[in-house]
């Protein structure tokens, strides 16, 4: 099966090389990877240009957000098998997609997860901290449990089965399609108990008061929206799962 790496970018010329020599190392030979760029202004599309014979498609033009960029490359992907690599994130080593395509081999699969490490953006080696994700059953759903996205790969079916990233999310579409598609029991899900992606700190949900602030309040009516009961109670379950991650 072919695996499409989706990776959106916006002025990325510091961040976008090690993404693409990080997807270029993978020793899984059926892979493409897909960029969709949102019409930078410093020297991004001249890194995609330098690398072109290694990307599968491109394109550079505004968009409405990331999420709008990855429902993009959804679009534009031809892998039966879909995941994303965040400009700045890396694969931790060479066999990670050869790791997740072992897991697909049994054709129930539909979804597959694993780990992910916070990774300082200036010291790559430097794990700020570490998301162990564990084995999924639906009750978790209720207890604030996910996934880390970027460690999430659907196959194609799930997609048009449950729809693409809702863009009325500025900042929890990921988790409000986690949830539509976690909580469908027909749904096989496995965990690889591997790190499937280092990925940079300071992302949009990250950081800044205001950003942590909005993301819990979309975190709340992504629940709401899926019937998830107890909503207040799940998200301050979710929250407080975060810390000890901070300590593995």
């Amino acid at each position: 099966m072919k695996i499409s790496v989706i990776t959106a970018t916006f002025n990325s010329e510091k961040s976008l090389e090690a993404t693409i020599e990080s997807f270029k190392s993978q020793t899984y030979p059926n892979k493409e990877l897909v960029i969709v760029d949102a019409g930078s202004t410093d020297k991004t599309t001249d890194i995609i240009h330098s690398h072109e014979k290694d990307i599968a498609k491109w394109v550079s033009e505004p968009d409405q957000g990331i999420y709008d960029a990855l429902n993009k490359g959804i679009g534009m992907a031809d892998g039966e098998i879909i995941g994303f690599l965040h400009s700045g994130d890396r694969f931790p080593n060479s066999e990670v997609l050869e790791k997740i395509a072992g897991q697909f081999n049994n054709s129930s699969i539909q979804a597959v997860y694993g780990d992910l490490r916070y990774i300082h953006p200036k010291k790559p080696e430097n794990v700020i901290r570490y998301w162990q994700s564990g084995k999924f059953t639906p009750d978790l759903l209720n207890k604030g449990w996910m996934p880390p996205h970027p460690s999430l790969y659907l196959k194609r079916e799930v997609y048009v089965k449950h729809g693409l990233f809702n863009l009325n999310f500025r900042i929890a579409s990921d988790y409000d399609l986690m949830l539509r598609v976690l909580k469908d029991t027909s749904i096989e899900v496995a965990y690889l108990p591997e790190i499937i992606v280092d990925m940079e700190t300071g992302g949009i949900s990250n950081g800044k008061l205001i950003n942590i602030i909005r993301k819990s309040y979309e975190d709340f009516i992504a629940l709401r929206n899926n019937r998830i009961p107890f909503a207040l109670w799940v998200l301050t379950r979710k929250n407080f799962r975060k810390i000890p991650q901070f300590f593995s």
